[in-house]
């Protein structure tokens, strides 16, 4: 691949995805407009947002600013938003993605997922016991592809799903998911969902590609010896070398970052690769989940009273 084609992939719609965004969970308000800003100037085209994450009217408010001043058009960025766990209850999935676009000040989204395969009732937050609700995968997915009929989402997909989960919406699915977006790094490589990816057509992109240091995940896969190894010989960061892997292996990318330096430097991908004989290694590291999903468990309230069945035994 050459550097100009690897800036974006190609989803079962015919869209073109670009294969890194700026992750924006745990970017706290105050800071995260900026953050947009920095990003887009220095050529990310795709920033990964979703309700839960409390930020999308600074976000929007920071769009709107780059559309006016002439720095980029609307159609030249790439936003994803999420349905919480709360708006599962079709008649709520709309009205969902109605507040979203307001919050972000746009008339469409390019790709809008369904963050977790959990329900919560509606108008409530968190994941205490009491407000866990029985699941509703396929009536909400039935509405998410009503809302990519309208156009209001141009492409639809699904988040933190296993491959079995994946594999079962597959079956259902008039319209098949566009996207899955699950954590995939160097250290959780996701290889089955990988290959059944591959096979159907649908695009894998990962969040905390870098393993969330700084966040409640103690992820320190930019600690990891081949990491460092391969980084050092190539005269490039351990974080840059997460993520190609990350883009040489077939999916995009999400780093987050508030910092201006890092979020260029996240970017810096397109005009090296990793050679193959370093490449082939990087599968020989030990896997581990981050983000195992513990709150999502319980032996009476939830649908999965272990994390074996969260994720299919994919832990």
């Amino acid at each position: 691949m050459d550097g100009e084609s690897e800036l974006y992939f190609e989803l079962n719609t015919g869209a073109k995805i670009p294969s890194v965004g700026l992750g924006t969970w745990k970017a706290p308000p105050g800071v995260v407009g900026e953050a947009v800003v920095a990003a887009v100037k220095a050529g990310y085209r795709h920033i990964d947002c979703a309700r839960v994450y409390d930020n999308e009217k600074e976000i929007g408010a920071a769009l709107k600013v780059l559309f006016s001043t002439g720095v980029v058009r609307r159609n030249e960025i790439w936003v994803t938003s999420k349905l919480w766990c709360s708006d599962h209850a079709p008649e709520d999935v709309s009205r969902a993605l109605s507040k979203s676009l307001e919050d972000l000040q746009l008339d469409y989204i390019d790709l809008y997922l369904i963050h977790w395969p959990f329900r919560t009732k509606p108008g409530s937050r968190g994941w205490d016991p009491d407000v866990m609700a029985p699941l509703c995968l396929s009536e909400t997915w039935t509405a998410m592809e009503g809302l990519y009929a309208s156009g209001q989402a141009r492409a639809i997909g699904v988040s933190n799903f296993s491959t079995k989960k994946l594999q079962d919406l597959l079956m259902y699915a008039k319209v098949p998911p566009a996207v899955v977006q699950v954590e995939c790094h160097p250290v959780w490589q996701q290889t089955a969902l990988h290959n059944l990816c591959k096979s159907t057509g649908v695009h894998l992109s990962a969040y905390s590609p870098l393993g969330s240091p700084g966040s409640w995940i103690k992820g320190e896969i930019l600690k990891e010896p081949l990491l460092l190894e391969i980084a050092e010989k190539l005269n490039k960061s351990p974080a840059q070398v997460a993520l190609r892997w990350g883009i040489q292996s077939g999916h995009s990318v999400l780093p987050k970052s508030v910092h201006e330096s890092r979020i260029k430097e996240n970017f810096s991908l397109f005009d090296w690769f990793i050679p193959q004989e370093l490449f082939s290694k990087i599968s020989a590291i030990t896997q581990q989940r981050l983000l195992r999903g513990d709150f999502a468990v319980h032996k009476s309230c939830s649908p999965y009273k272990n994390l074996e069945e969260l994720w299919d035994g994919e832990i």
